[in-house]
């Protein structure tokens, strides 16, 4: 597990390059944060998209509609 570890830090420092520690934790986590975000939604994501082209134009707050579709109160449309 060590090794794998100390691989990924190589390969971060060779992308980074000089960047400082602190500002590449300020970059990833956010990164992160999204990544993980996709991949909640992934499930319903086929789902909103759908229903968001179905009535797109019909109905004024789409945003309720979606949140239904997608189980949760938040939903990608992109």
């Amino acid at each position: 597990m060590r090794n794998h570890a100390a691989f990924i830090w190589s390969v971060a420092g060779l992308l980074w390059g000089g960047l400082q520690a602190i500002r590449v934790r300020r970059v990833i986590l956010p990164l992160v944060v999204l990544r993980r975000l996709d991949c909640v939604l992934d499930p319903t994501k086929t789902a909103v998209l759908a229903r968001c082209q179905a009535i797109k134009g019909k109905v004024e707050n789409i945003d309720p509609v979606l949140e239904q579709t997608a189980g949760s109160q938040f939903f990608n449309t992109r």
